[in-house]
């Protein structure tokens, strides 16, 4: 099937279809006991994100049990740092640990030098997902946004205020303190890695900005929309046909602002997103995926059903891809994502 011709492909293009696409966040992941078993093979995380045989199987799991229109890389979106030079590792029950970068000294010792050849075992797990995945299915290939990288690459871990990297943001705003030129390290990392996925199959791409939320209306127009103004320019630049979604996690009433801006097709919404607002504010402007809460997900039951018509009755009728505000929990069981899928494609019948 041509990809021009696949739903998820369709929908970004800003056709609204009866039934919408559908696929998950993190879809590849923890609440599959599969999934579970092949990590025990593998406790390294990074290891085993460059290890094409896993990462190819990871993402072909939720394939098998669900009926998803979209399959996304598995990654991490910690690559980036790591390709660059930062030292970056995953600790169990800590998470992701970086040699945080605080100044210019700490920028200037990375470098795009061996990016690709760094990167290589992420293109090949695309290049064979893009021959592997059934044919009406559409292949996503992601990046973190560079506001996002930054806040790990600064602060060294995960963190609740970012107050390193946001501190050191808004001096960046007025002196070249290093960390304007950490940005735009990241945004040339970031066009060239993406692009990169699309030589290699990727029919789409999606920027997760996860920690957009924290700045504020002036920071986040210098750090989220302007880098990512400069992303798509980029990627359009080179791949014109190719849809990108951004996911400024947290922007409330700047995601109009970041639609019209950045040049994106489709924009993920964040579960507080008010669902006529969106319809009213946001999807008359490119196509808008989401925003089901993943603690509905988790729940199940009647909370599910009725979370997940209020979704589709309100933006079912305009340019929609159904996802989650974020990512499955790990603890969420497999049956509810597949009564999900349920609920979605018997939208047909039930109105």
């Amino acid at each position: 099937m041509k990809t021009s011709e696949k739903r998820f492909i369709r929908a970004l293009k800003g056709e609204a279809l009866t039934v919408p696409p559908l696929w998950l966040m993190r879809q590849a992941g923890r609440y599959l006991p599969e999934y579970r078993e092949l990590r025990a093979n593998s406790p390294d995380f990074l290891d085993f994100c460059y290890t094409p045989d896993q990462t190819v199987e990871a993402t072909l799991q939720p394939l098998r049990r669900y009926d998803f229109d979209a399959a996304i890389l598995f990654s991490d979106i910690l690559v980036i740092p790591d390709a660059l030079g930062q030292s970056v590792a995953f600790k169990e029950g800590e998470g992701p640990v970086l040699e945080p970068i605080r100044d210019a000294s700490g920028v200037n010792a990375l470098s795009m030098d061996r990016l690709h050849d760094h990167l290589s075992p992420v293109y090949e797990t695309v290049s064979r997902l893009a021959s592997d995945i059934p044919e009406t299915t559409s292949l996503i290939g992601f990046s973190g946004a560079p506001w996002t990288l930054a806040t790990y690459m600064v602060e060294g871990h995960g963190s609740k205020d970012y107050q390193a990297a946001r501190t050191w943001a808004f001096d960046g705003t007025h002196t070249n303190n290093g960390f304007s030129d950490l940005m735009s390290l990241l945004v040339d990392a970031i066009s060239d890695y993406l692009i990169a996925q699309v030589e290699h199959g990727a029919e789409a791409l999606q920027l997760f900005d996860t920690w957009a939320g924290v700045l504020s209306a002036s920071q986040f127009e210098r750090w989220v929309i302007e880098p990512t103004t400069e992303i798509v320019r980029r990627l359009k630049a080179a791949h014109p046909d190719v849809p990108v979604i951004g996911f400024p996690r947290g922007a409330g009433i700047m995601y109009p602002e970041f639609v019209r801006r950045t040049g994106v097709d489709g924009v993920s919404l964040d579960n507080s997103i008010p669902l006529d607002w969106a319809a009213e504010h946001i999807q008359p402007l490119c196509t808008v995926q989401g925003n089901l809460d993943n603690m509905a997900l988790l729940a199940g039951g009647d909370a599910l059903e009725t979370e997940t018509r209020q979704i589709l009755d309100t933006l079912g009728d305009g340019p929609f891809i159904f996802n989650l505000g974020h990512g499955i929990l790990p603890q969420t069981p497999p049956e509810h994502v597949a009564r999900l899928v349920e609920i979605i494609r018997g939208r047909n019948e039930s109105g």
